[in-house]
């Protein structure tokens, strides 16, 4: 185990047996260090369900797009737990980590504390003592209790609110809209992306009851594609602009609540149109290129995909736009997906339900994924074809054999290569990161 593994195997033995709502344990953490949530630079805080970290990429390409320096604040990683934490445009390297890490334990002395209040303390920490003009802090489960939510922000931004994490938050929309409300500030300006009507309207009594100007997607501002640009419209200006860097038709829906944060910031036009062309996002409607797995279906022809989304609502924007590849050019669309048990992967496949042809079903290493056989069941009761694979390489095989396979209704027919996508989780998608090299 690396010294940077163990400093965080430290905080997953402290973690709380029942997780209890409140913020009174980070709060005492960071008044141990000194508060330096409250020596942030300018921030933006970012709640939502689905879109918090498209829009996280957006608005950080802006910004360093402008010249300026960005500190972030993310979850899960992909493939390495540095990901979440970047100081001023560069991930956190091992020993700067290991040494906020170590202080905040320090601080902690035994008591318990959850792992994701212990990093989000380390990240302010690290974030309070290295330069910046701006930081941008992602929500990581709701809102109200979070443990991010401990600071004053410039900004904040809501992504479309949906179902997710029901075990913490329950199935009711409005109270779910309620928990995510819980980061709106007195006098500093909420920005919400479309939203249900009912959702609208909890963060509208939430944002009277604070004091917070409510800027809303559809009322103050809005943006919308044409003619291969993006459009992004407000009382007082149009601006045409490049389309999204980020695959997918959902991905204006984020570019656009992150210009309408950017602008609210005072960015000038031409740092939006950089950033906008400049965002990367992994795993988010992410085309595969070369590495040893993708190499197998580059070999047949195939084309592969990697999206992490794992609720309904992203498997709608993912349905979607692997809908518009297939009008395009027609191709098997094969699953290759692992889900958390926690996770409803029966609504997951509904959006795929008479477009994917099959599926392949993997576990999740280290992981409480959903069994592969349920996993089978679920889209064989959707009219798909299915396997289970061993692992990723299995898998990928299968993939590819099972596309072939369906691509043609007799043997004098062609063979047409499959669109392989690698969805459900984002555990899973940073395994296929991983293993590609």
């Amino acid at each position: 185990m690396s010294p940077l593994d163990r400093a965080l195997d430290e905080f997953r033995r402290l973690h709380p047996r029942k997780i209890d709502l409140g913020l009174s344990r980070i709060e005492t953490v960071l008044e141990r260090l000194d508060r330096p949530q409250d020596k942030l630079p300018t921030s933006v805080h970012i709640a939502g369900t689905n879109g918090k970290g498209s829009t996280v990429a957006f608005l950080r390409a802006m910004l360093e797009a402008s010249g300026a320096r960005v500190h972030v604040y993310t979850s899960p990683h992909l493939v390495r737990f540095n990901e979440r934490i970047v100081l001023a445009g560069q991930e956190i390297d091992d020993a700067s980590l290991i040494d906020v890490l170590h202080r905040v334990r320090d601080a902690n002395d035994g008591a318990p504390l959850s792992f994701f209040e212990a990093t989000t303390a380390a990240a302010f920490l690290a974030f309070a003592e290295t330069p910046a003009d701006y930081a941008i802090i992602e929500v990581g489960l709701g809102g109200r209790f979070d443990a991010t939510n401990v600071f004053t922000p410039a900004v904040c931004a809501i992504t479309p609110i949906d179902y997710d994490h029901a075990e913490f938050l329950g199935r009711d929309i409005a109270g779910i809209a309620r928990e995510k409300a819980g980061i709106m500030k007195p006098g500093r300006p909420v920005l919400s992306a479309p939203q249900r009507e009912q959702v609208m309207a909890v963060l509208n009594v939430a944002a009277k009851r604070v004091g917070a100007p409510l800027i809303a997607w559809g009322q103050d501002f809005r943006a919308y594609p044409e003619n291969g640009r993006l459009v992004f419209e407000t009382e007082t200006e149009l601006m045409d602009l490049p389309p999204p860097a980020l695959a997918g038709g959902h991905q204006v829906m984020n570019a656009g609540l992150a210009i309408a944060v950017a602008r609210t910031l005072g960015l000038a036009r031409d740092a939006v149109a950089d950033g906008l062309r400049q965002a990367v996002w992994p795993a988010r409607m992410q085309r595969m290129g070369a590495g040893p797995l993708i190499d197998m279906a580059h070999e047949s022809g195939a084309d592969v995909w990697l999206d992490g989304g794992h609720n309904p609502h992203a498997a709608r924007a993912l349905s979607t736009h692997m809908a518009s590849l297939e009008g395009q050019s027609a191709r098997p669309l094969i699953l290759i997906m692992g889900i958390l048990a926690n996770k409803n992967a029966g609504e997951f496949l509904d959006f795929f339900q008479g477009l994917a042809a099959g599926l392949v079903a993997v576990e999740i290493d280290d992981h409480a994924s959903l069994s592969p056989d349920v996993l089978s069941e679920l889209a064989q009761s959707r009219g798909m074809a299915t396997t289970i694979g061993h692992n990723l390489t299995d898998a990928m095989q299968k993939a590819i054999n099972m596309g072939e396979a369906l691509s043609r209704q007799s043997a004098d027919q062609p063979v047409i290569p499959p669109r392989i996508l690698i969805c459900g989780s984002l555990y899973l998608a940073g395994q296929v990161l991983t293993a590609n090299g």
